[in-house]
């Protein structure tokens, strides 16, 4: 996942999401949509040019939809009508429709403490297009360098619970809870800088931008991405309350681990080897997948997955959670002291309760804490007061249900019933829930965990061994030697605490993050093929920043799209490892394992979104109360998609994704993303070599999605083209019927 250009983005669905800061959501250049000014059916403004005196009249923009509040109050329409005939006086008719737009984009947001709102206009409206391009420039060079300091800090006052740098000390967590984001918008507004953007920059609708976006100029998109910047005005206060409660809900996640050679079953036989600790449910669900060439894998999966029904379900013992000292029966929940000959030799200190108490919904309090943090903001964005609407409207710039009629789309295809039968005719069984997870189509099923492990942990035995392989890499992705060393000295790799993500950077001159876990014995295969997914995250972070023409552009149009040129650098990931070439078989498998993990994903994004819709429906609810919700609508989604292909009526399962508590409303970016990674696939097929290609796409800039696929693709977001390429290649692979 990536660490958010927002603020902080992402992982494969082997990995955490790119993190963009919930601070950063509001100021980076990749923020797309703050802005939301509703305008006339006559339509848009165009973005900003300071017409000459003669010029006809532009269409007029709506200001930002408010709400008039003591500390929100806009002006009114009599004080605006004389100022806008004072200042046509001064600057000419021809300037009526940028008077009218800035004034009132400045007025919904002036406050009274912000002063004489008449005379900073009669000062600040620029309507000569040489001082308007300047000022322009400056504006953009000076955010490029607030936003990529203010970065830095960020990065630095969360490096400890962020990266493996040895045990946490008690104040680690209190810094990472300290956002520098938080009051820098606030502090802009107040320093007028803000409120000059909004003067002379346009504030632009989705629907604006989708229209008419495809005619603007990159200039004009600069512009109008700078006015986006200044479209809410959130306290700051607010904006620290949501970092806090999402850096106290990494925090739980990154430290939410199983030692899984204290699982054992009705024998007391212990399935799994010493000193093997997975986090959930990153490397859970990754240590499931990597056991089909297991003879005894069954077993195991069929373990792994009651533990994770019992995370969902808060009935996994609490005295269990990173506790080497003590052993677990999952299936009957029985703890009992482990042996002290079973007990690693690193095994952190811990207390052995064997009560077998469960966690106290732990989870589902994270989860709460960071609705309640989001809310607070919704007051302050009426376009779009909900997180959910901010995440669809603003984030993705992609509307809810467009999106959900995408994943369902694939949900409801009989494609999944004739996959699945595939699948069960491979593995000469039946299929069970564990099946969601089914890893034969990538190659790597063929090769056993340990196989892979031992290739990895020779070739990478530190992450200083990693960083000096990415020219390699790169040039066995497709990229020109040079470039690749380019990239391999832009690209720093550091040893994750938590699963892995890719940490980006907002000024040119620093340099994005690589992180992944590294053990004492080396960099295990899971390791490596996150490393892969957020190599490709950080190679994109690269691009979008210093080959994009302009840093207020930098960034692709969503976290999908970050995900989705990261799963192209991951489907190579054992090509790359020397397991595997491609051939038109190879090519058959590929495009099965886009649809079945494009399958197993978006249920997971319907569950997440659900969630939170629940969450509104119902605000004072409990932990416990959210926890029942959140098992229901898990297994709803399940009886209703799954079941009939994976049986297990019932099953929790699909809320086990540690994105509901650590990254809010992020899951959708994974199925978009594979939706968005196989049009990618498709193109550069057709095209040639991948690195010029992904260079290019890297560098279109933070567009609206469907012009960004339109330029990078040739054509829209959509799913037909999986769904076309999935039913030709069960053809091709003889597949049954189900």
């Amino acid at each position: 996942m990536r660490e958010t250009r927002r603020s902080g983005y992402t992982r494969p669905v082997v990995s955490a999401p790119v993190r963009l800061r919930p601070g950063l959501r509001s100021l980076a250049p990749f923020v797309l949509a703050l802005a939301c000014d509703r305008g006339p059916a006559g339509g848009p403004p165009p973005p900003t040019k300071a017409a000459p005196a003669t010029a006809a009249p532009a269409p007029v923009a709506a200001a930002p939809e408010t709400t008039a509040t003591p500390e929100n109050q806009p002006m009114t329409p009599p004080d605006l009508t004389a100022l806008t005939t004072e200042l046509l006086r001064v600057h000419g008719e021809g300037q009526r429709a940028r008077i009218d737009r800035g004034l009132a984009q400045v007025a919904a947001l002036w406050r009274p403490e912000d002063g004489d709102l008449a005379a900073f206009v009669r000062e600040q409206f620029i309507s000569e297009p040489v001082a308007l391009a300047a000022t322009f420039a400056r504006l953009e060079s000076v955010f490029e360098q607030i936003e990529g300091h203010t970065h830095e800090v960020g990065r630095e006052v969360r490096r400890a619970t962020d990266v493996d740098t040895g045990p946490l000390l008690a104040v680690d967590p209190l810094l990472a809870t300290y956002d520098p984001f938080a009051h820098v918008t606030e502090d802009l507004f107040q320093a007028k800088v803000g409120f000059v953007v909004l003067l002379n920059f346009p504030l632009t609708t989705l629907a604006e931008r989708s229209e008419h976006g495809p005619k603007y100029s990159r200039q004009e998109w600069a512009e109008v991405r700078l006015g986006a910047r200044f479209g809410r005005r959130v306290p700051a206060e607010v904006r620290q309350a949501v970092t806090r409660a999402t850096a106290d809900a990494d925090l739980y996640i990154s430290q939410y681990n199983v030692w899984m050679h204290h699982l054992v079953d009705e024998t007391g036989a212990r399935p799994f080897p010493s000193g093997l600790r997975l986090i959930s449910h990153w490397n859970l669900r990754d240590e499931l997948k990597g056991r089909y060439a297991d003879p005894d894998g069954l077993k195991k999966q069929r373990m792994i997955v009651k533990v994770m029904e019992r995370i969902v379900t808060q009935t996994i013992p609490a005295a269990v959670i990173d506790n080497p000292h003590v052993d677990w029966d999952p299936f009957t929940n029985a703890v009992s002291a482990a042996p002290a000959s079973e007990v690693e030799a690193d095994a952190p200190p811990r207390a052995v309760s064997l009560d077998g108490a469960r966690e106290d919904d732990v989870r589902y309090a994270k989860l709460l804490a960071n609705f309640h943090a989001a809310r607070q903001e919704d007051k302050y964005v009426p376009i779009a007061p909900t997180a959910i609407a901010r995440s669809f409207e603003l984030g993705r710039e992609l509307p809810e249900e467009r999106v959900k009629a995408l994943l369902e789309q694939v949900l409801t295809s009989p494609l999944v019933a004739r996959t699945a039968a595939l699948i069960e005719q491979r593995l000469g069984r039946e299929l069970g829930p564990q099946d969601l997870w089914y890893a034969g189509f990538r190659g790597n099923a063929a090769h056993s965990e340990a196989e892979l492990d031992k290739r990895t942990r020779a070739r990478y035995p530190t992450p200083e061994a990693f960083a000096r392989d990415m020219p390699r890499l790169l040039q066995g992705l497709g990229f020109a030697p040079p470039r690749a060393k380019f990239l391999a000295e832009h690209i720093l790799v550091d040893p994750s605490r938590g699963a892995g993500h890719a940490l980006q950077s907002l000024r040119r001159g620093d340099f994005p993050h690589l992180r992944t876990r590294v053990g004492a014995g080396g960099m295990d295969y899971k390791g490596y093929n996150i490393a892969v997914h957020e190599l490709g995250h950080n190679v994109e972070q690269v691009f979008s920043l210093y080959s994009v023409d302009h840093t207020l552009l930098a960034g692709v149009p969503n976290n999908a799209f970050t995900e989705a040129l990261a799963f192209v650098f991951q489907a190579r990931d054992l090509e790359l490892l020397g397991v595997g070439k491609p051939d038109a078989a190879s090519e058959r498998e590929r495009v099965l394992a886009d649809f079945w993990a494009t399958f197993e994903i978006a249920g997971v994004a319907l569950v997440d979104v659900a969630t939170w819709h629940w969450l509104y429906d119902h605000p004072e609810a409990t932990p416990a109360e959210l926890r029942e919700a959140v098992v229901k609508i898990a297994q709803d989604t399940w009886d209703r998609y799954y079941a009939p292909v994976l049986g297990g009526n019932g099953t929790p399962l699909l809320g086990i994704y540690s994105h509901m508590i650590s990254y809010p409303l992020y899951l959708t970016d994974y199925p978009l993303g594979h939706l968005i990674a196989f049009q990618i696939e498709e193109h550069i097929a057709k095209a040639g070599k991948l690195g010029p290609e992904f260079e290019r796409m890297a560098s279109l800039g933070a567009l609206t999605p469907d012009l960004w696929m339109t330029q990078a693709t040739g054509a829209p977001v959509a799913a037909e083209p999986l769904l076309r390429a999935t039913e030709a290649a069960l053809q091709g692979a003889a597949a049954p019927s189900p």
